[in-house]
């Protein structure tokens, strides 16, 4: 079978196309034929070596396809069930993957593999951050940064269906009019302005409650100074860099600010917690509150320009590679 492979820590150009066997289901795991693979941050931190994989190695930790065959003592899944995964194992970027019985997650009859694929990751990222992380409720003033990206494009319009009110940030015109279309009430455009003082004239200078932040380094300061008293401090993730040390001191000066860096494995650790996040993902899409953008595919075969062009920000909402 076709797959990606990580040769050792890198750029994108570490990916190689290789030709591997087709693993085989062991004890309680199951082999799904892959339609669709999600793209990740996540699997560029890994490719590059800030989150440490034993190389080489075939990335890739969200995907959505049929079961092909399942092992020993199986009783979740069965052949030709549509299932998809969010949080590994590694291992999506190829045609097959064996994965274990109580990672995989059954796929609606109403989603189509493309859309599980694109949603599973980021989405339960977006379930666990705005439910169980810090939660929000109606009249809550949050911010977004890189809100039309892929998780922002989810938290965006699923924090307008908690009832929030949602400042995005973006980087140019056109991502500002994406979040603007997904329900931001105001939108930042990051480059030019100061987000800050943006915020604090939205608001009444009154600051956010919450700032959900993926983008790490280049943006953390301003997220902090966009908080209100009180107010939560959500670092998710590392896309411009890892956020710098604070001092506890820092926090205790502007308000009295929570701080918190998450992951979503610490959400979705047991088969139970899974299936709980991604049953409330699937249905808050089916109701039509959350629609999942796919923003561009790329063929599997050329994951290395999918890698460029996610670090580049020249993509929107979520990304997909096509075995």
């Amino acid at each position: 079978m076709l797959a990606i492979q990580a040769v050792r820590a890198g750029g994108p150009e570490v990916l190689e196309v290789v030709e591997v066997p087709v693993p085989e289901p062991g004890p309680n795991q199951i082999l799904v034929r892959h339609e669709a693979v999600g793209l990740n941050f996540i699997d560029t931190y890994q490719r590059s070596g800030l989150y440490p994989v034993r190389m080489p190695a075939v990335l890739g930790l969200e995907a959505a396809g049929v079961v092909e065959a399942v092992g020993e003592g199986v009783s979740r899944f069965a052949p030709g069930d549509r299932v998809a995964y969010g949080n590994g194992p590694l291992g999506a970027y190829a045609e097959f993957h064996v994965v274990p019985e109580g990672r995989a997650v059954r796929v609606p009859a109403g989603v189509d593999s493309r859309t599980a694929a694109g949603a599973m990751l980021k989405g339960m990222t977006a379930e666990f951050l705005l439910r169980r992380c810090a939660p929000v409720k109606a009249g809550d003033w949050v911010l977004v940064q890189a809100a039309a990206g892929g998780v922002g494009t989810i938290l965006v319009q699923w924090a307008k269906a908690l009832g929030a009110k949602v400042i995005g940030t973006a980087g140019d015109a056109s991502k500002a009019a994406l979040a603007k279309a997904n329900g931001a009430d105001e939108t930042i455009l990051y480059r030019d302005q100061d987000v800050a003082e943006r915020v604090k004239t939205i608001t009444g200078g009154q600051g956010v409650r919450v700032v959900y932040d993926g983008v790490g380094a280049a943006t953390f300061q301003g997220s902090l100074d966009s908080l209100g008293r009180r107010g939560t401090m959500v670092t998710y993730g590392n896309a411009s860099g890892p956020v710098p040390p604070v001092a506890p001191l820092e926090l205790s000066k502007r308000g009295s600010l929570h701080l918190t860096r998450p992951t979503l494995f610490d959400y979705v650790a047991t088969t139970e917690e899974l299936d709980e996040s991604a049953g409330a993902l699937f249905e808050v899409i089916a109701s039509g509150a959350v629609k999942i953008e796919i923003g561009q595919t790329f063929p599997l075969a050329e994951t290395r320009l999918a890698h460029e062009a996610l670090e580049a920000r020249g993509t929107t909402g979520s990304t997909l590679l096509l075995p």
